[in-house]
Formats: structure tokens, sequence, C-alpha cells
């Protein structure tokens, strides 16, 4: 299996949890540190799939990110492509806006903290989001939010805070507004770096929502590997059967692709 292209966009956002999680599943990983000039692919060619991190910046900041605009075009041509994609938090914005949806300042406020999700009727048709409880916990650090997804875009998960928490852009690219990869303490580190105190949504409930999501979001991210093997040994097979038709080096349609 290529290895999984990890965009990471800030250096107290890398994979975190999700880092044992992708190995526990048999994956590897190229990340890029964007923030210390690492340069991007032109294309995911040598790469099984792709997953966008979060960072403090938004998602059409380019003056202050300028690897954004490479980032938002990569993620626009995985979605064309149907590779497997995952957008978390900034990156989920990035997927949005690549796709053309529209991410503004949360109108509400900032979700910080635990919290519930709720799955959308759609959720079960999804390969990713079907196996999840009808209400994941997640944790919450974003000032930005999805004010309009992408055409065509599939809603999966929603809250009464902003509804647009989780959505499939294209076959195979899934952005969630929240993080999966931080510990607790990860997360109160975020907090206390602009002052926040480790009470409320970042207090006991914090450890109980990390204690729950080890598991869920750890089975989650091995679905998301499977689909990346899955999808590079279909095309490997296309490719074989291509080579006695003179067909190969041509784009093959992928089975069950819409």
């Amino acid at each position: 299996m290529k290895p999984i292209l990890v965009l990471e966009h800030d250096a107290s956002d890398p994979l975190l949890r999700m880092g044992d999680w992708l190995t526990a599943a048999g994956a590897r990983t190229d990340v890029r540190r964007l923030h210390a000039g690492d340069p991007l692919p032109d294309q995911l060619g040598e790469h099984s799939g792709l997953i966008s991190l979060g960072g403090e910046m938004g998602a059409n900041d380019d003056d202050v990110a300028p690897w954004l605009p490479a980032a938002r075009a990569l993620l626009a041509a995985s979605v064309a492509d149907g590779i497997p994609t995952l957008g978390i938090c900034l990156g989920a914005q990035l997927l949005a806006v690549a796709a053309g949806g529209r991410v503004e300042k949360g109108a509400a406020g900032p979700e910080i903290g635990a919290y519930l999700v709720a799955k959308r009727d759609a959720a079960q048709d999804d390969p990713l989001f079907d196996p999840l409880p009808m209400t994941p916990d997640v944790m919450h650090y974003h000032y930005d939010v999805v004010a309009d997804l992408p055409p065509g875009a599939v809603l999966l998960l929603s809250s009464f805070g902003y509804p647009h928490q989780a959505f499939r852009a294209g076959r195979a690219a899934w952005g969630v507004q929240f993080h999966i990869e931080p510990s607790a303490a990860d997360l109160r580190a975020w907090g206390r770096s602009e002052g926040l105190d480790p009470v409320g949504r970042l207090g006991p409930v914090l450890d109980d929502a990390e204690a729950v999501m080890g598991e869920v979001w750890r089975d989650f991210t091995a679905r998301f590997v499977k689909l990346a093997a899955d999808r590079e040994l279909e095309l490997a097979g296309g490719y074989r059967a291509a080579q006695g038709t003179g067909l190969a080096g041509q784009r093959l349609p992928i089975h069950g692709a819409q």
C-alpha cells in the first residue's frame, strides 16, 4: 500500500493519537509539515489517500499560510479523482472551499471542548460513518465554520450549534468540523495557549469524551485506511486487466463509482 499523504498546517496540531491508529491499521504516512516549508506534491499518484489536518489559520488566509492555494488545489483534485480524503477541522474547511463551498466565522461563537454530534439519515449509506453510534463524542476547537456545503455534498453529521459537522464531497472525500486526533490533555493545552481554564467542556467531560473516542474514532480511522487500500488494489487490478487490451495507462472507471 502506498503511503497516505498528511498535510500538517500547524505545528500544534500534528497527527497525535491518529498517528498510532493509522499505524495499527497498516498504513504508512508521508507527513508534509507545510508550516515548516515542506513541499506539496503536484499530484497524488504516489499516495493511496490524503489527510488534511487542523490549524489556527482560516481556510482562506493565504497571506498567513501561503501554501493554502496549493493545498486547496490538491484537495480539489482528490475529490475529482475519487482519492480517499479526510479533512479535519481546518482540513474540512479547506476541503469545503476547494469543492465549491463557503467558510465563515461562526455567528454563534466558537465551539471549544467536548461535544456530541448526531448522525443524519445519509450516514446509513456511508462506508465510513454508517458504523458510528447515533451521537458520537467529538472534540471541538474552532472559530470558523462551513457555512455552505459544496454543491452535491452529502451531510452526514449535524448538531444544534452548527449543522455542517461532517459531509462527503464526491465519491470518497470526507470533512469533519471537529477533531478526532487529540487527547484531552492536547485540547486543554490549546485552551491554555488562549488563556482558557480547564472547566466546563474542557473539564472532566473532556476526559470522558477521550475514553469513548479512543475506540470509536480509532475504528473510523481503520475504515478509512481500508478504503484507501481497497481502491489501490482495485486500480492495480484494472491496470493488469488493461495490459492485455492495449488500454494500460488510461484512466479506467472504478467499480461502484457514481
